[in-house]
């Protein structure tokens, strides 16, 4: 009884093997078709795995984003640190006293006469490098003030200073280079 309708069929002689074969072949396969409108079942699994994915992928993300940040200060820390030993005033030691402020406490550098005027008309800027002060020229200090502002003193000898249109004052400018 182990014999299927069809050889059942063919060893009658009813049909014959190409009618079989043709039979066989020519029934659809039945699908499931979602309706519209109704949402098709979602294996559980595979929802928590995709979940599970997109979380990784997050995570992977934000960490190589980190990674990149750093990278990223450490090289500029490194091109700041080119630029003010490559350019640092060599021969500025001299019995002359600058004082300047940084981060509100006074901190004083002794220079030379010439250093001491190219500070106070702007010409040179100090630089914070590694655990002192250096001297640098203005244009130098521009480009690691975009890079990182803090590295660079600011020493007002470039700021407009406020004038009050009553003081009695106003005609008499205070020179940057006065010694006390």
């Amino acid at each position: 009884m182990g014999n299927s309708l069809f050889e059942q069929l063919k060893q009658s002689g009813l049909v014959d093997g190409k009618k079989a074969k043709k039979a066989r072949h020519g029934q659809p396969k039945k699908k499931q078709k979602a309706k519209k409108g109704v949402p098709v079942p979602v294996n559980e699994s595979k929802r928590l795995a995709q979940q599970a994915q997109a979380e990784k992928v997050e995570r992977d993300r934000l960490l190589n984003q980190q990674k990149k940040e750093a990278a990223d200060q450490k090289a500029i820390a490194a091109q700041i640190k080119q630029l003010i030993e490559t350019n640092c005033i060599k021969d500025r030691d001299g019995d002359v006293a600058y004082n300047f402020t940084d981060a509100n406490v006074i901190k004083r550098l002794h220079v030379s006469e010439p250093i001491h005027k190219h500070l106070a008309t702007g010409r040179l800027a100090i630089a914070k490098f590694i655990d002192g002060y250096e001297l640098v020229p203005t244009p130098v200090a521009e480009k690691i003030k975009q890079r990182d502002s803090e590295c660079i003193v600011d020493t007002d000898s470039d700021a407009e200073t406020i004038t009050d249109e009553d003081d009695p004052y106003a005609d008499y400018k205070i020179p940057d280079d006065l010694m006390w």
